[in-house]
């Protein structure tokens, strides 16, 4: 039983001989977790775009695997795609990477155009930035987040320079935007969209389910999840999804190595687990019993003490614990007591529903 870069190395057909699949999108949406800044020509140049083929240059390895999860599966998995006869003579261009601290936005995007004549745009999920983290949380109480916005921009710019069939996709946040970038770009480009892929990206808040925007396009949303799903299963309430089995445990089938693939397609399974829908039941409950708000007050707080910390990334944030520990209860207690009676009383009423929905799985 292999994985995506089992997939990348074994599999020899061209785009045009065996036609584009899931496991490609997940496979070109982690490889946008890559920096190819000089790499790769950005939105705006007017520069040719380059073959993957020769993105593989030893110079640039460092700043292209800085900071990406499992650096050395995505190198890898480079190395898998530049010697690949399916993957290798795709061209890359239209890169974007940015992040933006007082938006508390956290974008990247990416082309690619493939040989069966159409366009695949990949939008980055969340990486090691503690900005994409803030973004995503405050998913749970607002839509748009300005990643979403500018996630639509990318759509029309790029359906603008490129006149052909459009795919679009991303794991994790980047599933989220291409959902939402389909549901709000202009008909024309929506017409010519003929998939949209989302790998465990959360759903959205229950407005945006109901709109005739959503179901105009609801169609050609492909969404996979692992059994474990965590993120995939936040706010996830209208959307169809299928479920891959993973090599690993819990929250850690996040990761896209970690699904199995079976000659060109996931392994699948028949439900995600009991654990998960414990979680996905129990944080539903508990969001649904806060107001717009009050997820906003929570959210705000708690990053306000992880700011304390004076971290950057995710990576910072786990180095030298205690020091981190103390500079968060420091922050703590500048936090006014009205807040902080709210803060106990919310994570309180988490920790209980959590309680109630185990002794009653059933209902």
């Amino acid at each position: 039983m292999g994985n995506i870069i089992d997939y990348a190395e074994k599999e020899m057909a061209r785009m045009w001989l065996k036609s584009f699949n899931a496991v490609d999108s997940l496979v070109l949406s982690q490889f946008s977790y890559i920096h190819f800044d000089h790499l790769v020509p950005g939105l705006l140049e007017e520069a040719a775009p380059v073959r993957i083929g020769n993105v593989l240059k030893a110079e640039f390895f460092e700043p292209m695997l800085r900071d990406v999860r499992d650096a050395d599966s995505t190198r890898k998995l480079l190395f898998a795609m530049a010697a690949s006869p399916r993957f290798r003579d795709i061209q890359l261009g239209y890169y974007v990477d940015k992040v933006e601290p007082v938006l508390e936005k956290q974008f990247s995007a990416l082309t690619f155009l493939l040989e069966d004549q159409t366009a695949y745009i990949a939008y980055r999920g969340t990486d090691a930035n503690l900005i994409g983290w803030k973004e995503d949380f405050n998913m749970a109480f607002t839509s748009p987040v300005p990643s979403q916005e500018e996630g639509v921009g990318y759509l029309q710019t790029i359906a603008a320079k490129f006149p052909g069939l459009l795919r679009i996709g991303g794991h994790s946040k980047g599933g989220n935007i291409a959902v939402y970038s389909a549901m709000k770009c202009d008909a024309g480009v929506q017409d010519r969209i003929i998939g949209i892929y989302n790998h465990d990206g959360p759903g959205f808040v229950d407005s945006v389910f109901e709109t005739q925007e959503y179901n105009k396009i609801k169609d050609r949303v492909h969404k996979t999840l692992p059994q474990s799903s965590l993120v995939g299963m936040l706010m996830q309430h209208l959307e169809n999804y299928q479920v891959v089995e993973s090599k690993r445990f819990g929250i850690l089938q996040h990761d896209p190595f970690s699904w199995f693939v079976e000659n060109d397609d996931f392994r699948y399974a028949e439900k995600v687990s009991m654990a998960a829908m414990h979680r996905h039941k129990t944080i539903d409950q508990w969001l649904s019993a806060l107001s717009k708000e009050q997820r906003e007050l929570f959210i705000d707080t708690l990053y306000q003490v992880i700011e304390a910390t004076d971290s950057d990334t995710i990576y910072e944030f786990s180095e030298d614990w205690l020091k981190k520990a103390l500079a968060m209860l420091n922050a703590l207690k500048n936090i006014d007591p009205e807040t902080m009676k709210f803060m106990g009383e919310t994570i309180n009423d988490l920790v209980k529903l959590s309680i109630k929905n185990l002794r009653m799985p059933g209902k």
